[in-house]
This record gives C-alpha cells, structure tokens and sequence, in this order.
C-alpha cells in the first residue's frame, strides 16, 4: 500500500470570497430571490461531503466539517461552532462574511434580524432536513419574509469548475467483518417496519445504506461510503438507487436478488409512485425535498429515526473484535511514530506536516490501511490550540523546543475504524502546561472508569470529563465523545457524550470516544483521546443492570506532561494499569530495540 492518501494543499483562499459572493448574487436576482442559504451538507446530509458537494468551502473558503452561510443582497453571514472560530477568522474574508455561532444562534437566529420585510430567501431541499427546513420558514416568517424552494441550486449555476459527482466502484463488506448478513439484518428491520405500521422506509444516511446492504465505497474522503439512495420494505426486500458506473458483477452477486437496483434518477419516481403507502422517514436526518415527493403522491408519512442507526451503532461481536485487532495493529503504529517523535523532534527542524506524513507512513506499512480516517490533525504550538485545525503548506509550523505538539489521527481498516489524540512535550514543559494536562488527563479517567445505570445517555456523564477544569474555571468548546463506526464514518450517531441534550441511551456495543482537552489561544493545545466500549458490567451487585466502558485505544499517555501531586491515588493506579496493558500488548509487535526501549520509558509506572 503505496498510496499517500492525505495531502497538504491549502484548499481556501479569502481572495476568492468578494468574486463568488458577487456571482451568486447575480444569479439570486436573475431568479428573483434577495438571499439564500448555503449549508455544509449534500443530498445524505453527511458531515464529510465529496467535492463537488462542497459549496459552503467554495462560496467561503471555510473549509470545516460543520457550519452555514446566508447570503443576502447587502450583507452575508458565516456560522461555525466552538471548534472553528479561529480557523474561520483566518479562512474566509471575515468583512465580507460576518461570523456568528452555529450553535447559539444559528441561521434561524440570525435571520429575524436581518432579512427584509417581503424579501424571498432561497434554500435547496435536497440539502436541507424536514427539521431544519421548518426552523428557517419559522425564521423567514418571524422576519417577514418568505422561504422559497429552489428547483436547481444556484451556486451550481455559477461554480464554473465544479467537479463531478464521484462514481467510485462499491464493493461487498465481508460477512467475516460485518458479522451480520445483511438479509438478516432486512428482515429484522423489517419486522420492526410492521410494527410502527409502516410499509417501508426511506434511507438517506450513506453509512446507514452501507451497513445495511454491508457494502462499502470511496465516495468520500477518508470515509468507506458508496454514495446512494434505499428504500427498505417490510418484507425486507429493497431497492438500491445506485449509479450505474458503481456496479459490478462481485457486488450484483453480493446484494442478490432481494435487493432491486435502479439508476439514481429513478429515486424521485419510486417516491412518487409510493400512493397510499405507509412510510418510514426521519425528518432529522432526510432531506426536506424527499418529504415533498411523498406528500405530493399521496403517501402516509410516519416520521421516525433512521431504522438503521440504533442498531449499526450497537456493534455485534465479530465487529468489536475487529475493532479490538485494528486498535493494536494501530497501537503498534502509534508506538513507532512517538518513538521516532522523541529523537527527530528534539532537533527543531521537524514541522507538523513531516509528522503527519510520517504516522500516515506507519500506518500504511501495516499493509491493511485503506486510508486515514479524517485529515488529520497536526498542531505544533498555537497550532494546537485550534481544535480541528488542519496543516498545509501556508500553515505549515516547526515542533520547536518548549512547546506541546498535539496529534489527532484516524485509521480505516477493513475490521475497525480508529480515532486518537495524543499531545506530547518537547523540551521542558511549564508549571502551567502540567497542570491544564493533568486536569484533562483526570476528566479523561473518571471518564474512562465511569459505571452507570441503564439509560444514562451521554449528557449525564460529559460533566465528569469536565468537573477538573470547572474546579479552576476552565473548560472546552466541543463535545466530550462522538460515536465511531465499523470502518464506517469516524463520527456517527445516535450516541453522544456531550453538553447537547442528545436523548439516546448509550447501549452496549456502541463504540464511543473519549476525548476532553483544553485550548489557550496563542498558546497551546491539550486533548488526551481514546475509544471505548460500552459493555455491560457483570457481577456488580446492586438492583439495577449497570454499564462500564472498555477502553480500547492502546497509545501512551505523555507521563512528561502529568502533574503527579494532582492525581489521586485511584487515577495513579489507572494509568499505571492501561500503561502496563499498552506495554504488554503493544511490546512483543515491535521488532525495533529502540523503540521496545523508547515504549518502556513511555509506560513507566509513577
């Protein structure tokens, strides 16, 4: 496996802002609209899109994972959450769009204030949620205005260059890694369809079509999706709108002869043949424009979550076990890189890109990488301090003496899908820098060794990753964990470990990150991030079913940077556990005297 997947282009350019705001605004009133809103999605609602989807990081040079713009006729908006502030500062051309929090407010509230009386605000529907379509008309109205469907997207009419959708091939996911023939899993949903009352179900989420038919693709960057509309049917039959140029004889035999396959231009047709049926859709996660298509036919829309997330986030065994072998095989990678970290660094001359370069290198002479799991995350210094910063060339900075270098990085493997932070010193760090990690480090573990009942969801245990920072005043802007994927999406729901009110109980089998840090701006950056398993916790006693989490991520943890006098006697005996556990496992895979050395040193018990 040869192939460098990451790249380090810049990929934003503020200078192009004021020549594409002006196109687009031409194009607004050729059609007769006075704004419109651009949103960071594609017709799947994905949170990593293909190129050509990427209109948001065209229109802005903003080029995060999550956000919105509005473009009206005088003035223009970009909202980003607490992970983007800085990076949208230094992307886009901040006078020309004014940025404002995605979460506190939002385009819907940022709207009332600032649309015209009278004004049309345009919005595609094919990129837009039922939810979130019905929160702007509430915003339009609340201004004055009006929220108008547009039949084509007028970015598209104006991005020159666009690339063209991908047509990368799909292929079967195999039973020995999904686990779960995917008949069995139709059926079930099925089953479960016949219940709710309903004859089918729409699927729009890429990862929720690709686990259920267990196949994969390369539509998306760094992410196994084939790209592709489902309509699963009682009976567990289902029909698959698949661009032809994705097919091929392996995955036709795969999907067998339950599974219809139809060009993707038949899938508003199939909707709109759907008169009098009862059907499945999830307005949280389905574009708006698909709900339109079954009004217009007549059918009885039962709105309801995604039949597939629940069940593809609560991995079966054969999943887990997978991810357990990806984690060591990746542990072993990681030990390689810090090792090498510790003497090349120490020079002054190693710059972040060389770093990330260097652990993707690692990765790849495993043999079984298919590709990084995200851009990953490179941060030297001030760098570090930028949440979900990525490195370029422009950006470019060397891992000098005296500063924090943080590194969060990803794998796919065909068995597991891996995510990990580590922040490591170079050179001597201060009385500060100890304290703000030990801090972190301790939300970390009471995280990591929290037990709970049955039906705690994520939100109830995100305070616990904080209570160390909150004793100091201090916290961080961005969630404490996300759900991981079975060589799937490195982010997915339904769980969430976060301040969000985020209902769905953590279930065992779901695999979880945990990850608290925290950020000074100019400074430094700190996050410390393993995976975890939701398990069940036997033998406890008590009356009520209780859960625990199984870490998994098997990396050191930087002992140069704990503050030993912080941490209690229970925290100190938790990490010299998992550090005996990185030894014991990750050790004997190492061929290298050094870095059996360097992993020793690492691991030392304090």
């Amino acid at each position: 496996m040869d192939k460098q997947f990451q790249t380090y282009d810049d990929t934003s350019d503020a200078a192009t802002c004021a020549p594409r705001l002006a196109a687009l605004r031409a194009e607004l009133a050729k059609r007769g609209l006075d704004g419109f809103v651009v949103p960071h999605s594609d017709q799947h609602m994905g949170e990593y899109l293909p190129a050509f989807a990427e209109r948001l990081a065209w229109l802005t040079s903003f080029t995060g994972s999550a956000g919105a713009a509005v473009v009206l006729t005088d003035k223009a908006a970009v909202f980003v959450d607490g992970r983007y502030t800085l990076q949208v500062a230094r992307q886009t051309d901040t006078s020309l769009f004014e940025p404002r929090d995605l979460v506190a407010e939002g385009p819907q509230g940022w709207i009332p204030d600032h649309l015209p009386r009278g004004a049309k605000l345009g919005y595609d529907p094919w990129l837009h949620t039922a939810h979130g379509v019905a929160h702007l008309r509430a915003a339009c109205e609340k201004a004055g205005g009006t929220l108008v469907a547009v039949a084509t997207n007028p970015i598209d009419a104006v991005w020159t260059d666009q690339p063209a959708p991908p047509a990368t091939p799909a292929k079967p996911h195999a039973l020995n890694l999904a686990g779960v023939q995917s008949e069995a899993k139709r059926l079930q949903l099925g089953e479960g369809l016949k219940k709710a009352g309903a004859e089918a179900a729409v699927i729009t989420l890429a990862d929720s079509v690709c686990w259920l038919l267990n196949i994969r693709g390369a539509d998306v960057p760094h992410t196994p999706f084939t790209l592709a509309f489902a309509i699963l049917h009682e009976d567990g039959g289902a029909d698959l709108f698949l661009d032809p140029a994705k097919r091929n004889p392996e995955l036709m035999a795969h999907l067998g002869n339950s599974v219809q396959v139809h060009n993707p231009d038949q899938f508003e047709a199939a909707l709109a043949a759907m008169t009098g049926k009862s059907v499945l859709v999830d307005p949280a996660t389905a574009a708006a424009a698909i709900f339109d298509r079954l009004h217009k036919a007549g059918a009885t829309i039962r709105q309801g979550a995604d039949p597939c997330q629940l069940p593809k986030a609560c991995k079966n065994s054969l999943e887990i076990e997978g991810t357990r072998k990806a984690h060591i095989r990746d542990g072993a990678a990681l030990a390689k890189f810090f090792s090498w970290l510790s003497v090349n660094a120490a020079g002054g001359e190693l710059t972040e890109i060389e770093a990330a370069k260097t652990l993707e290198g690692f990765r790849r002479a495993t043999g079984c990488l298919s590709d990084v799991s995200f851009d990953t995350i490179s941060g030297a210094g001030p760098n570090g301090a930028i949440v979900h910063y990525r490195v370029t060339q422009s950006t470019n900075r060397v891992i000098a003496q005296g500063e924090m270098f943080l590194i969060d990085s990803g794998a796919q493997y065909p068995d597991g899908t891996t995510d990990v932070t580590r922040t490591v010193m170079v050179g001597e760090a201060t009385a500060e820098m100890k304290d703000r990690f030990t801090r972190v480090l301790k939300g970390h573990i009471a995280l990591a060794t929290a037990r709970f009942p049955e039906g705690t969801i994520g939100m109830q245990l995100d305070t616990l990753a904080r209570r160390p920072l909150w004793d100091v005043g201090l916290d961080y802007d961005h969630g404490t964990g996300h759900g991981v994927g079975s060589y799937l999406s490195v982010h997915e729901g339904p769980q969430n470990i976060s301040k969000k009110p985020v209902l769905q109980a953590l279930k065992p089998g779901m695999i979880c990150s945990n990850e608290p840090g925290f950020y000074k701006t100019g400074a430094f950056g700190i996050r410390i991030e393993n995976l975890v398993v939701v398990s069940e916790l036997k033998d406890v006693g008590g009356e009520r079913p209780m859960m625990e989490f199984e870490t998994i991520t098997l990396a050191p943890i930087d002992l140069n940077l704990v503050e030993s006098s912080l941490l209690t006697d229970v925290e100190k005996a938790w990490l010299n556990q998992y550090h005996a556990r990185v030894q014991g496992t990750i050790g004997p895979l190492l061929d290298d005297e050094d870095t059996r050395k360097w992993l020793d040193r690492a691991t030392r018990a304090i």
